[in-house]
């Protein structure tokens, strides 16, 4: 039996070149406002709520999940029909959670799409409806109501002689405009002092006053401010006060280029590398070796002259380095340009993984690694 370890080493050393002289990087791409943050007073709310599911082919809550069976006993009960406990045994029933999200100013008539997940032992979801169930909000005040029949997105198959399969999950499932709302959420777009007030999906210093900066450019001088890295507050002018959300549609439509993060990202799992921002890379040299180590186990038999053979093993132990090359890696200015300099270097994923968090160290990578 041979038995391989390998043992990989990477060394960096980064060259002294005083100002990197790195091109500058791309004009960054403008995005829409709308997509850049959220109005404050116009956010979602989250709704659950508990229910039976029924229809199951003898895949729900058994004897020892007994909460089904309480469950639907008071349904019926609420239906008007009496029933005894003791005789009663389902299995084609199932208890679930049910959870949805409430967004911003929907009316009563409005259709939401819910997500169900058993909570009891049942061994598939699969053909089963849901009947009514009322979803709740934080302050425990009713604001939907669903009903339905589930779409399961998961599948599993069984032979005769035990082999089986099984793809995604068949305990939890999905109705698609599942319930219906009830009550609506009062929301304000606009603060104690009348104005707006946008919250950045992605806070930052830059994009605030980029942000800021845009809008006063459009409707007037000193109209927007940036609070922070993270708000930025617009004055509704005169011509807007009995039209605040004219004036929102209007700042949506208008153009800002966000500062994004040089990011990283490594996956160790599944040797996945993610770069995105402005990521740069200075001047280095690239010192990658390789070591691998071959132990051989051979079984041999040590016959004595008097007695019983006995088996021992023969071990030979055998190192192979391979003769590192040095590689100079000239300073990469904008993300194509890193790409190609990595990719140059011939290494798999994993080893990649390394020489990355082996820059950041070296201090040749401007750029912030995540390793998942």
């Amino acid at each position: 039996m041979n038995t391989k370890i390998r043992l990989r080493g990477v060394c960096l050393v980064a060259l002294a070149a005083g100002a990197l002289g790195l091109a500058p990087a791309k004009t960054a791409r403008a995005d829409k406002v709308r997509d850049l943050v959220e109005v404050a007073g116009a956010r979602d709310n989250q709704l659950v709520g508990f229910g039976v599911v029924t229809g199951l082919a003898g895949t729900g809550d058994d004897a020892t999940a007994p909460i089904a069976a309480k469950a639907t006993i008071e349904m019926l009960r609420r239906l008007g029909v009496a029933i005894d406990p003791r005789q009663i045994q389902l299995r084609n029933v199932a208890a679930v959670v049910v959870t949805a999200t409430l967004p911003p100013f929907a009316k009563p008539g409005t259709k939401l799409d819910i997500s169900i997940s058993s909570i009891g032992n049942a061994k598939s979801l699969s053909g089963g409806t849901l009947v009514q169930a009322l979803l709740k909000g934080a302050d425990q005040k009713t604001y939907a109501a669903a009903q339905g029949s589930l779409i399961v997105g998961g599948f599993s198959g069984k032979g005769a002689s035990g082999s089986s399969v099984k793809q995604g999950s068949l305990t939890a499932g999905r109705i698609p405009m599942g319930a219906i709302v009830e009550r609506e959420v009062v929301s304000s777009i606009l603060n104690d002092k009348g104005e707006l007030s946008l919250s950045l999906r992605s806070p930052s210093f830059t994009t605030a006053s980029r942000l800021a900066a845009a809008i006063s450019k459009s409707l007037g001088e000193g109209v927007a401010e940036a609070l922070d890295g993270g708000a930025v507050t617009v004055k509704v002018p005169e011509e807007f006060k009995k039209n605040p959300v004219q004036l929102l549609a209007q700042i949506e439509e208008l153009e800002v280029s966000p500062v994004r993060k040089s990011r990283i990202v490594i996956s160790e799992r599944n040797g996945t590398i993610i770069a995105g921002g402005d990521v740069r890379l200075a001047p280095m040299a690239i010192v990658h070796g390789s070591l691998t180590i071959v132990v051989k186990e051979t079984p041999q038999v040590a016959q004595p002259v008097i007695g019983q053979g006995t088996k021992v093993q023969s071990s030979e132990v055998t190192a192979k380095e391979k003769i590192p090359t040095v590689q100079f890696m000239e300073g990469a200015g904008s993300l194509a340009d890193v790409a190609d300099a990595l990719g140059a270097l011939g290494l798999s994923a994993r080893e990649l993984a390394s020489v990355l968090s082996a820059m950041k160290t070296a201090g040749g990578l401007e750029a912030e690694v995540v390793v998942e």
